[in-house]
């Protein structure tokens, strides 16, 4: 269970603040069921509600300073997510944005990085598809790596790029 205060990962919205645990007064909700309220880090405007009790697959703790360091490093040693069916790759793609795995986004942004580079070469364009999940899984990792690291999420590209460089 989270405290109000703790900072979690909820898939499609990000790093998000645990602002407080309340029960819902609508009608139809259960008047015994909690839900963690949760302010996305990205658009502090807004307010999610996540029950209390199925948190085990729609949120997770932020990784420490050290996973996301960890995580920055091992990004070279990290398989692509090699789909070649082009029906499951969407789902491929949607299910690693929705299991907020880092390891997993790497896979999927190597993966499209690699398809769009042999497109380009073949003189054919990216697919919107690709082009919408690379920038996804690109967000939602890079969101969370500026967050454990506290830089600004700008910065992580440049960061990624000299610790592949220096290898």
């Amino acid at each position: 269970m989270y405290s109000v205060g703790d900072y979690v990962v909820k898939a499609n919205n990000g790093v998000c603040r645990v602002e407080d645990i309340v029960h819902l007064d609508v009608s139809g909700a259960s008047k015994d069921k909690q839900y963690y309220l949760l302010i996305p880090q990205a658009d502090k405007s807004a307010k999610l509600y996540v029950p209390v009790d199925t948190t085990s697959t729609s949120i997770r703790s932020v990784m420490s300073e050290e996973g996301a360091w960890n995580i920055i490093e091992k990004i070279p040693d990290i398989d692509e997510a090699w789909i070649a069916n082009d029906k499951l790759r969407e789902q491929e793609y949607r299910e690693a944005l929705k299991s907020c795995d880092p390891e997993l986004l790497v896979g999927i942004i190597k993966n499209i990085y690699l398809r769009k580079k042999k497109r380009l070469s073949e003189g054919k364009k990216s697919t919107s598809v690709d082009d919408r999940y690379f920038r996804l899984a690109e967000q939602a990792l890079y969101s969370e790596l500026a967050f454990a690291i506290g830089r600004d999420p700008e910065e992580i590209d440049q960061i990624i790029q000299d610790k592949i460089n220096k290898r």
